[in-house]
């Protein structure tokens, strides 16, 4: 499910799976220079990369003991006075390590997911205006659309943000801008749901894993998870 490569795993900032792998990504622009962080927001920031490190450390595995090794690592390569060098041979063994650890991982986190995914379903369809699918895709309408509805057969422009049953953020366009796909290519749930909507409308769409990424997952999202997306179609692509 994910990269068993050291390098991907310990990357900081992951690629984030897209709905399409046909999906067109948004065009580059300039953008002005970052305004200095006050106290409060590095603070905050820093927290983040907290949880970046930790998220990137999932494939391993580790026990307690074994993460209190890896701080300790951290903080001898952060005081310049690291016990042995990131070389070739070192790399290696992190490696083999993300091999051995991986499966172990996905199948941890997979059952997470199937546990918590269970009430949250059973939470969610009871949500005001709340109505399944024939597939079982819950629809939660949060603003009405005024114009067409699109066909399974069209392409689509979309703003979204997806998360997991935890709340975390696997995928957004938020900051890369709309996204545009043909509903022929994303996951099933997608193609179910999107076509109860109206151009102009917004809608929490929530998936299933049967109808979504399964058992195994895919990149950044564990097996069995079930996923929620807020929606806003935007405009059915001619």
């Amino acid at each position: 499910m994910r990269a068993p490569l050291a390098a991907a795993a310990l990357a900081l900032v992951l690629p984030l799976p897209a709905l399409s792998a046909g999906a067109p990504a948004a065009s580059a622009s300039a953008s002005p220079a970052p305004k200095p962080l006050s106290p409060a927001e590095t603070e905050k920031a820093l927290y983040g990369l907290g949880l970046a490190v930790a998220n990137s450390l999932e494939v391993f595995a580790l026990s307690p003991a074994e993460l209190e090794t890896v701080l300790r690592g951290v903080r001898d390569g952060a005081a310049g006075k690291p016990k042995a060098q990131l070389d070739a041979k070192l790399q290696q063994q992190v490696n083999e390590l993300a091999l051995a650890r991986g499966q172990q991982a996905a199948e941890r986190a997979a059952a997470r997911e199937r546990e918590a995914g269970a009430a949250y379903l059973a939470r969610m369809s009871k949500e005001k205006g709340a109505r399944r699918t024939a597939s079982g895709a819950i629809v939660i309408p949060e603003k009405a659309g005024t114009g067409a509805s699109p066909t399974p057969a069209d392409k689509v422009k979309v703003n979204y943000t997806g998360t997991l049953v935890s709340g975390r953020v696997f995928d957004s366009t938020a900051q890369r801008g709309p996204a545009e796909f043909p509903l022929g290519g994303v996951i099933p749930c997608w193609r179910e749901a999107i076509p109860t909507l109206r151009v102009g409308g917004k809608a929490k769409i929530v998936c299933p894993p049967e109808i979504a990424y399964g058992a195994s997952g895919t990149a950044g999202i564990p097996g069995n998870a079930v996923l929620t997306f807020e929606v806003e179609l935007i405009d059915v692509v001619k």
